[in-house]
Formats: structure tokens, C-alpha cells, sequence
């Protein structure tokens, strides 16, 4: 068995034809080395593919690189791997039609696996032009960067919940809950229990970091979209409800959220409002309804309006949802 192993490549994005790649040469050798070539205008960005690849194989060394090196040149790909790795492979493994010359300026062996993409029938380019296509041949971290995520916002009693969970059902997959409705029921009781019901900005922060938290793990189960009942991006809006201010730390968690919603939707208050013994009051509905339909523009986030009964909502929701998935995958995200 050869000591050390080397792949190269650009895992733009990684996908499982990479992972057949990977496995294969990981079970011929004692280390494994895999080079990520990264570009500036690659998106996703080196950064991420790498961090993904680690953790897909963490029995792999994954190195990040620079490349600009002439694509061609496969005696100075080998000199430069060389440098990068600090030593000289035993063998390298490729699925391209460089891996003979490249491994011969190496001085070592190549390994051609699955060239013809027999094994598994994808390609990057396939997976960056349409990834929901490609969902089968995508691993959870890279799921969770190409989900469609779509956002239910909006004031109280105009059933998003509901809404959000019958969405789920629909396209078979999965829902994030509203977090911050748990910690206020909680809070609610211990302020029946006698102790301060006063909301600090410290507690919108919590919320928000624990529902950015809670939908990029849902991200990564999905079934090629995400519904998310509520998003830190509301959580700010609901800061200025009970605190009558923005809260700048708050914005600084949505804005540092890595993936903004391609949707939200926003129920009207045209519905009947039913109070549960925790929520505001309906007279307070109309100016959280209208605040976030201002903060939704004036941040130029996507919406759609629902309006009329139940049913209508549901069916307007799946035309909208249906449209988005739909459309192109934007260019960068």
C-alpha cells in the first residue's frame, strides 16, 4: 500500500462523484491528501467546498490554494503541489485526462478512477446549473447551501404556523419552528410565577443567534426547500415592538447570516384574531403587519402578500413556492 496519496481538483461544489473519488483512494493509501483550487469569483468559495470536504471526509487532509496557475501546465502543477504539501505523493488519484502527465512530472503513479463517470453520473457544472436536480448526488453541508428557503413572517394570529407546517407536508420536507414563541411561553409562565416580565435586547439576540442556528441544521435535511417559521430577520422587527428601538447587535446577527430567505411570505391581517393568553392584543397586528411589509422593502427582501381565507393562503403559498423552484438557480448566492 502506497504511504500518501494526492488528489486535486476544484469540488465546485463537492459532490458524490468526488466523495466515489475520495473513498476509493482513501482505502489504497495511509494518508490521503486532497487540494481544493479556489478562484475569487468561485461560488461557492474555496473556503466553504474545503470546510465541506473536511467534513464529509474527516479522515482526509484538506488543503485550501490559490490557483492561479496555468490549467495547462502540469509540470508546474506538480512542482507547485509539491511545494504545497511539503513533500512528494506516492501516488495520485484523478477522474481527468491530466492524472497521466500530471503524475508523471510527480514522479509517482497515477490511479485513474470512475473517468468515464460510470460509478456516479455527475458533474459540477450539472450541480452548479441546476442543484436541485442534483439532490441525490449532494451530501447534507452542501444540501443545506442550495435549499430554497422560504420564510413565513408577519404579526400574530394569521397563521403561519399552520401555514408553515401544512408546507412542509406538501413538498415533503421539513420546517423550522418559531423559537422565539418558545422562550416567550416560558418567559410568560416564569412571569406568572412572579418574576420580571421585561424583554432585554439580550434576549432578542439569544433568540435570533438560536434561530439562525436551528434553520441551518434543518438546511442540511431538506428536501430540496426549506420552510422556516419566522427568521432572525423578524426577530429584529419584534425587537422593535417590545422595545420601541433597533437593536444594532440584533441586525448584526441577521446581517452575518450566511443565507438569506429567496421568499418570504407574509400573511395579511385579514383573518380573525384569536388570542391564546400569551399574545399582544389584535389593535397591535395592522402595525407589526405594515412594519415588516416596510422593513421587508426598505431591505429589498422578496415577499409575497397572502390574503383571503385559510385555503386561499395555502394554495397562493404553493403557486409562489412552485414559481420559485421554478426559476434558474441565481448565479451566486
Amino acid at each position: 500500500m502506497a504511504r500518501r496519496g494526492l488528489i486535486v481538483g476544484k469540488f465546485y461544489p463537492p459532490h458524490r462523484g468526488h466523495k466515489y473519488l475520495i473513498d476509493t483512494a482513501r482505502r489504497q493509501v495511509d494518508e490521503l491528501y486532497v487540494i481544493v483550487c479556489d478562484k475569487l469569483k468561485h461560488d461557492p468559495a474555496g473556503e466553504l467546498r474545503a470546510a465541506w470536504l473536511r467534513e464529509i471526509h474527516p479522515n482526509v487532509r484538506v488543503l485550501l490554494i490559490d490557483d492561479r496557475l496555468d490549467a495547462d501546465d502540469s509540470r508546474v502543477w506538480a512542482e507547485n503541489s509539491i511545494r504545497w504539501l511539503g513533500f512528494a505523493p506516492d501516488v495520485v488519484f484523478s477522474s481527468e485526462d491530466y492524472g497521466d502527465r500530471f503524475a508523471q512530472f510527480l514522479g509517482c503513479p497515477h490511479v485513474s478512477i470512475d473517468k468515464a463517470r460510470q460509478a456516479v453520473p455527475i458533474s459540477g457544472t450539472s450541480v452548479r446549473s441546476d442543484p436541485l436536480s442534483c439532490w441525490e448526488y449532494l451530501e447534507p453541508p452542501v444540501r443545506a447551501y442550495y435549499a430554497r428557503r422560504v420564510c413565513l413572517v408577519g404579526a400574530e394570529s394569521t397563521g403561519k404556523t399552520t401555514l408553515a407546517q401544512q408546507l412542509a407536508a406538501h413538498y415533503r420536507t421539513v420546517w423550522v419552528p418559531e423559537y422565539g414563541r418558545e422562550y416567550s411561553e416560558r418567559k410568560f409562565a416564569a412571569a406568572q410565577a412572579g418574576r420580571s416580565d421585561e424583554w432585554l435586547t439580550e434576549e432578542f439576540s439569544h433568540i435570533a443567534r438560536i434561530q439562525c442556528a436551528c434553520e441551518n441544521e434543518a438546511a442540511r435535511r431538506a428536501n430540496k426547500i426549506l420552510i422556516c417559521d419566522t427568521d432572525a430577520f423578524a426577530t429584529a422587527v419584534w425587537h422593535r415592538r417590545y422595545l420601541h428601538a433597533r437593536a444594532p447587535e440584533v441586525e448584526a446577527i441577521v446581517a452575518a447570516h450566511r443565507r438569506r430567505p429567496d421568499l418570504y411570505l407574509l400573511p395579511d391581517v385579514d383573518t380573525p384574531f384569536v388570542q391564546d393568553g400569551t399574545r399582544d392584543g389584535e389593535m397591535i397586528r395592522e402595525w407589526m403587519h405594515y412594519t415588516f411589509v416596510q422593513e421587508l422593502r426598505a431591505q429589498s427582501r422578496p415577499f409575497r402578500l397572502l390574503t383571503g381565507s385559510f385555503a386561499a393562503r395555502f394554495r397562493a403559498a404553493v403557486r409562489h413556492i412552485d414559481e420559485l423552484l421554478e426559476a434558474p438557480t441565481p448565479a451566486a448566492k
